[in-house]
């Protein structure tokens, strides 16, 4: 059974209970005499016929990118087999869909081959629909910005908010303040996941709580009580060089001091990180203003945290979210760098015409910034009160923006955009287990109509989960492994990711030696809402008990 769940593009670990018994249920209606589908069936007929349906299900997104504009996605990638794998997928307001991969590993990243690559999806989807286009800031991808410009000055080019902001916290990890902290915990982690017994005694004290994820602050006591135990005394790690070092660090009060000093720096922008990451709900509109939050935050200690994400594009959606716009000054949210940055979005948005912008800024948008006619109703304001799971500055615009049909059209559109290109990253996995080596000899057709398949099937997935649960999820990098029935002599082993980058996996392949101790499993993650909660309430009752001393 298992054999043939492979040979039909599932992989047998991952199916999960009830879906496994469905499918043994269909099979078992058929009888003995069931035949499973020639592999020629699958790799054709089948796959064309998947093909067709999946970009059926994909019209409502299509239609979106008409209605509401769309953002296009790029990312580059080199695998463990150092092919280099550039993505490009389309973002709208009904979510993310995937529109080509390709194998650029006999091509250079020269922003020039990048921009006709990008230039073909553009015309792809029309330009007419396409508001921006979304990379990370490579110096290749920046030609391609001014290469963009020149060729079509009304579409924005725009940093991965994602990307900016973990450069963000990388190079605020790399100040002397929180350096050292970051590489003792670094190192504390690596040992602890290096052997069997001093993993298997941690989750014994820490209830099977995983300290790879940032919860591991409320188990400081837990982890204390894990080194000064008899059963640590017995490990034979516990007189290794790295054992006693990591006592030292584990029971050290600086250390703590220092764990602390960098949550209350790094919260503010993990919360960023996780609004501009997740798929719950366009981000566009709220980046800017959650930033200069986390920058006020962070101000007393981090000064230099620029957030590099000031674009006009960003500062017009800032200043046309009604929940910062009606909830604060006008004169502080509506200052000298938002007021350039709108007046450049409309030179952009309508050039060489005067006339338009002038009707577009003083006439229309002068009605919202002067909160004059249906703005100035208290219960239009009462609509943006909070930005809790009820709101929408979209939905907003909507119910509101009909006085200013042109504004109420441009900022439904840029609201509903996304800030990041995570959603390209998403798909590498999916591209490696299925562009083997052995696939190198196929149709390159037939690997992309595989890729756009499974990719946006999962995507649809996502999205079912979000809807349904209400709920936002990142899709996990943990697309399945290549299937072997695309080719007839099986496929390559495809390694499982482990959660660590390549530098911590070496240091873990250096220090890992086997116990032939058998480790639980069902380890339990938090969630990441979860998480974000407990950075902020960490914080919180730290201050709050500092207060009191």
């Amino acid at each position: 059974m298992s054999k043939w769940v492979y040979q039909a593009g599932i992989p047998f670990n991952a199916i999960d209970n009830d879906c496994f018994l469905q499918m043994v249920e269909a099979i078992g209606r058929f009888g003995p005499s069931f035949k499973p589908p020639s592999q020629w069936q699958l790799r054709e007929p089948l796959l064309k016929e998947k093909f067709e349906t999946t970009k059926e299900a994909l019209k409502k997104q299509e239609q979106s990118w008409k209605v509401d504009g769309c953002s296009i996605m790029t990312d580059a990638w080199t695998d463990r087999k150092m092919r280099s794998i550039m993505n490009l997928c389309v973002n709208s307001k009904e979510g993310t869909t995937f529109l080509s991969s390709k194998d650029s590993s006999v091509e250079a990243h020269t922003g020039e081959n990048i921009f006709k690559y990008v230039l073909s999806a553009i015309e792809e989807v029309g330009p007419e629909n396409v508001v921006q286009v979304v990379t990370d800031n490579a110096s290749n991808n920046m030609a391609v910005a001014k290469m963009l410009k020149a060729k079509m000055p009304s579409i924005f080019w725009s940093l991965c908010a994602t990307h900016t902001i973990n450069l963000m916290l990388e190079g605020i990890g790399k100040l002397p303040k929180f350096r050292n902290t970051l590489e003792e915990a670094k190192s504390f982690t690596i040992f602890i996941y290096a052997h069997h017994t001093t993993f298997a005694l941690m989750r014994t004290f820490t209830r099977k709580r995983d300290i790879m994820r940032p919860g591991v602050t409320r188990n400081k006591d837990k982890l204390r009580a894990t080194f000064t135990s008899t059963d640590w005394e017995k490990c034979k790690w516990s007189k290794s060089v790295k054992g006693k070092a990591a006592y030292n660090t584990i029971l050290s009060t600086s250390f703590w001091n220092g764990v602390k000093y960098c949550l209350r720096v790094f919260s503010p922008l993990v919360w960023v990180l996780r609004l501009v990451d997740g798929d719950q709900k366009p981000s566009m509109g709220f980046v800017y203003g959650e930033l200069k939050k986390a920058e006020e935050e962070i101000q007393t200690r981090l000064k230099n945290a620029e957030s590099r994400l000031d674009s006009p594009l960003h500062l017009t959606a800032y200043v046309l979210n009604p929940y910062y716009f009606f909830n604060g000054p006008t004169s502080k949210i509506y200052n000298n760098e938002v007021s350039y940055g709108f007046c450049t979005f409309a030179e952009i948005l309508y050039p060489d015409d005067l006339e338009k912008q002038n009707f577009f800024v003083n006439i229309e948008f002068g009605k919202y910034l002067g909160k004059k006619g249906h703005f100035g109703r208290p219960l239009v304001m009462k609509g943006c009160e909070k930005n809790d799971e009820f709101y929408n500055p979209v939905t907003w615009w909507t119910n509101y923006g009909s006085e200013t049909p042109n504004l109420q059209t441009i900022a439904k559109m840029i609201l509903s955009l996304t800030t990041s290109s995570s959603g390209c990253k998403r798909n590498w996995s999916t591209f490696e287990g299925i562009h083997t080596k052995k696939r190198n000899r196929l149709d390159m057709n037939r690997l992309n109509n595989l890729v756009y398949v499974q990719f946006n099937s999962r995507l649809m997935d996502k999205r079912k989960i979000m809807t349904d649960n209400k709920v936002d999820i990142l899709l996990a990098n943990d697309a399945s492994n290549a299937q072997g029935w695309i080719v007839d002599d099986g496929d390559d082993e495809i390694e499982p990711s482990s959660g660590l980058d390549d530098g911590d996996m070496r240091d873990l392949e250096n220090d890992f030696q086997s116990d032939n101790e058998a480790v639980e499993e069902n380890v339990e993650f938090e969630s990441d809402d979860d998480i974000v909660f407990q950075l902020d309430e960490y914080v919180v009752e730290d201050e709050a008990l500092e207060a009191q001393s």
